[in-house]
C-alpha cells in the first residue's frame, strides 16, 4: 500500500498526549530495528523520528524518496547530515516544545541538591530525623535566592532557564558566543569567557548542543575552575560533560553536588564513573533518565507541532517549518 509517514516512535506515544496525526495521513509506526524498514522507508514520503536514540546510519536513506525528516524534538545528531544533505532531504525539527520543562527541570533541581532534600529524606526515614536537621542548621543550608547562575548556551532552552532562576531572585550570567546582544534576554549578563562564568557561578547549568566544540566542554580542568561548593546541572547532550572528571569532583568534595539527565551513552554503561559513587558523593548525584523536558504538557506541544509540519509539507506542499537542513 501507498505509504505518507514512517514513525520511529510508538503511536502510543501520540495517543497517551492526545495528539494523533491527521487521518488524511497514511502512518505506518515501526521500530528502528526492525528488518523492514529499509524497505518501508523507501515508500514512505516523511521520516517522524525521536530526538533521543542510536545513530541513525547514512545507509538507511539510499533508496529513500523521503519529503522530509521531523524529529519530535529539538536535536539532531542522531542523523547524518552529510548523506541527507547529499541527497537533498530536508530535516526539521521542533525547537522551543520542551523550554518550560526544562527550566523547571533545572530549577528543582538545583534547589533539591543546595537544600539536601533527597539526603535528608533518607536520614529521616533511617531514624536520623534529629541529628540530620541539627546538621542542615548547622551548615546554614541556603537556597537559591541572591545566587549566581551561570548558563553555558543561551538559546531558547537557555533564555527560558535564565526566566526562570531569575523568578527565584537570581543573579543569571551566561556565555554564549554565538549570541548577538540583540538577542539577550533581559535581567542577564554576558560573560566574555567559560572560565570568567565557571569561576563566578553557584550554580552552573549547560544548554548546548553536542558539536564538535562542545564534546568534552566540561572536563577536569573547567570544573577546577568553579567555587567550592557550587552545583552543576547538565541537562544538554551527552558528551558535554567528561563524566569521569565529575565523579571524581563529586568525589574529592569540591562539587557540592551534579545533576545528571544526559549520558555520554545512554542507557549509561555500568561501568559508568557516575554510577560507581557512593557514600556523601554519591548523596550529591541526582540521576535522572533524560527526561528533563519530558512532561505530558512538553510531549502534546512538540507532538502537535510535528504533525503540523508534516502535513503542512505533505498535503499542503508548503516548504517545512525550522528546517535545520
Amino acid at each position: 500500500m501507498a505509504l505518507d509517514v514512517l514513525c520511529l516512535r510508538p503511536e502510543a506515544d501520540f495517543a497517551r498526549v492526545g495528539e494523533l496525526p491527521s487521518q488524511r495521513l497514511r502512518v505506518a509506526y515501526i521500530k528502528p530495528d526492525d528488518d523492514s524498514l529499509c524497505a518501508l522507508l523507501g515508500q514512505a514520503r516523511a521520516l517522524v523520528i525521536p530526538a533521543v536514540g542510536s545513530k541513525l546510519p547514512a545507509s538507511l536513506f539510499v533508496d529513500a524518496r523521503l519529503a522530509l525528516v521531523q524529529v519530535t524534538g529539538a536535536g539532531v545528531d542522531r542523523l547524518d547530515a552529510d548523506a541527507l544533505k547529499a541527497r537533498a532531504i530536508p530535516v526539521a525539527n521542533v525547537p522551543g516544545g520542551s523550554n518550560n520543562a526544562v527550566a523547571e527541570y533545572a530549577v528543582t533541581a538545583a534547589s533539591l541538591l543546595l537544600r539536601r532534600f533527597a539526603w535528608a529524606d533518607a536520614e529521616v526515614r533511617g531514624g536520623q530525623y534529629a541529628q540530620v536537621r541539627a546538621r542542615m542548621l548547622a551548615d546554614n543550608v541556603g537556597g537559591l535566592e541572591d545566587l549566581t547562575v551561570g548558563l553555558v548556551g543561551m538559546g531558547v532552552i537557555g533564555a527560558a532557564v535564565a526566566r526562570a532562576f531569575v523568578l527565584q531572585g537570581c543573579r543569571v550570567r551566561y556565555f554564549d558566543p554565538a549570541l548577538s546582544a540583540a538577542d539577550e534576554p533581559p535581567r542577564v549578563t554576558r560573560t566574555a569567557t567559560l572560565h570568567e562564568l565557571l569561576a563566578a557561578a553557584d550554580v552552573v547549568s549547560l544548554h548546548v548542543p553536542l558539536l564538535p566544540s562542545t564534546q568534552g566542554l566540561i572536563g577536569a580542568d573547567q570544573l577546577a575552575l568553579m567555587k567550592s561548593g557550587a552545583i552543576l546541572i547538565q541537562a544538554a547532550r551527552g558528551g558535554v560533560v567528561d563524566e569521569a572528571a565529575l565523579a571524581a569532583s563529586l568525589r574529592s568534595g569540591h562539587l557540592g553536588g551534579a545533576a545528571v539527565d544526559v549520558y555520554s551513552t545512554e542507557p549509561p554503561a555500568a561501568d559508568n564513573p557516575l554510577l560507581a559513587l557512593h557514600g556523601e558523593a554519591a548523596r550529591k548525584l541526582l540521576l535522572t533518565p533524560h527526561v528533563a523536558g519530558v512532561t505530558r504538557q512538553s510531549a502534546a506541544k512538540l507532538f502537535r507541532a510535528c504533525w503540523a509540519n508534516v502535513e503542512r509539507v505533505l498535503l499542503d506542499g508548503e516548504p517545512p517549518r525550522h528546517r535545520v537542513y
